[in-house]
């Protein structure tokens, strides 16, 4: 998995608390979700997922307490 940094990207943490993230095309919801909770020790609340062209990207909605800015901040994204 690797995150996305684009304006949408970019608006998306501010506003809504979601990161986007590339990922693999075998990857279920449930992996993913389990990854972020024990990389980064995350509270996901729910995850969507889009398949475009011949990418995968992960749409992560976190819970209220854990701020998308300060994730994005630990990765170097802002």
């Amino acid at each position: 998995m690797k995150p996305v940094m684009t304006e949408k990207a970019v608006m998306m943490i501010e506003r809504d608390n979601v990161l986007t993230f590339v990922t693999g095309m075998t990857a279920t919801k449930g992996t993913i979700k389990a990854e972020l909770e024990d990389l980064f020790k995350l509270k996901v609340d729910h995850i969507r997922t889009l398949i475009k062209g011949n990418k995968k990207y992960a749409y992560i909605k976190l819970k209220g307490d854990t701020l998308a800015i300060d994730v994005a901040t630990k990765l170097g994204l802002m």
